[in-house]
């Protein structure tokens, strides 16, 4: 199923799972991550099969950011993946989803650190939960340094400004509660327990139809810096199709017989 030494790949049923498995580290990111986390994304999206995408992290957190060692493959660890980014320059910013948006909707299982890197890969997620214990923060500016993975541009947007500037100017660190009260993630549930949360969420997203979920996905992006009006024409001309497909026929059956749909993507 892919995945490689820092990335570890499963199926739930149609959910496709992405593992960040480098543990000693927190999680940090090399460049055996990196491919693996593409190559996962590119696999979701040509996959039919899977209708959505979780991304967790193993040994009790999420990310801790980048391994700059790592990336540079020094030594043996990474080594055997420089021709892959030789190849595709931009890969490492797909696979942080900067550059990359996945068709499925992706949500985040957060356990432990989620910070630096890892919170500038969670802005990219869709749906994001974490365990109470988890800890967020951009500390970049800590360190001398620029949160490059897109923070300054895309963390505005998905929360309120001033919250958005004291986490890039202070570096802080962040609690599960606070990141939530703020809209940074959506639910703080019980520590251990992310991933099954998830996982349950997905299902969720499965049941659904699978045309119109993605439809809707990409409705939300594409409209998002629009004004109301051309958005809401793009969003007619992206939506209106949908209701000819037999999914949406499916659907309509399915409740009129008081029966779950069974759709198939057409």
């Amino acid at each position: 199923m892919g995945g490689t030494e820092h990335l570890a790949v499963q199926r739930e049923g149609a959910t496709l799972v992405l593992t960040l498995n480098r543990p000693e580290a927190k999680n940090a990111l090399s460049l055996p991550m990196l491919v693996g986390l593409y190559d996962g994304w590119v696999a979701a999206d040509e996959d039919d099969t899977i209708r959505s995408i979780v991304l967790t992290g193993s040994g009790g957190a999420f990310c801790a950011g980048m391994d700059l060692k790592a990336l540079a493959g020094k030594g043996m660890e990474g080594e055997q993946y420089r021709d892959r980014l030789k190849a595709d320059p931009d890969l490492h910013w797909k696979a942080m989803l900067r550059h990359h948006r996945p068709r499925k909707p992706v949500i985040a299982a957060v356990e432990g650190y989620c910070v630096a890197g890892g919170t500038e890969i969670l802005q990219g997620t869709d749906i994001r939960l974490a365990g109470e214990s988890a800890t967020f923060g951009l500390f970049e500016v800590r360190r001398g340094l620029f949160p490059i993975g897109g923070s300054t541009v895309r963390l505005p947007r998905q929360i309120p400004r001033t919250h958005a500037l004291e986490m890039l100017l202070t570096g802080r660190a962040y609690s599960a509660a606070e990141a939530a009260s703020i809209g940074l993630i959506g639910q703080v549930v019980a520590d251990g327990t992310t991933l099954e949360k998830a996982l349950a969420v997905a299902e969720q997203i499965n049941a659904c139809g699978p045309l119109a979920v993605e439809a809707v996905k990409a409705s939300v992006y594409e409209t998002a810096e629009m004004s109301e009006a051309d958005g809401l024409a793009a969003e007619l001309k992206r939506g209106w199709p949908i209701f000819d497909t037999a999914d949406a026929k499916e659907g309509s059956r399915a409740f009129a017989e008081k029966r779950e749909p069974v759709f198939r993507r057409a």
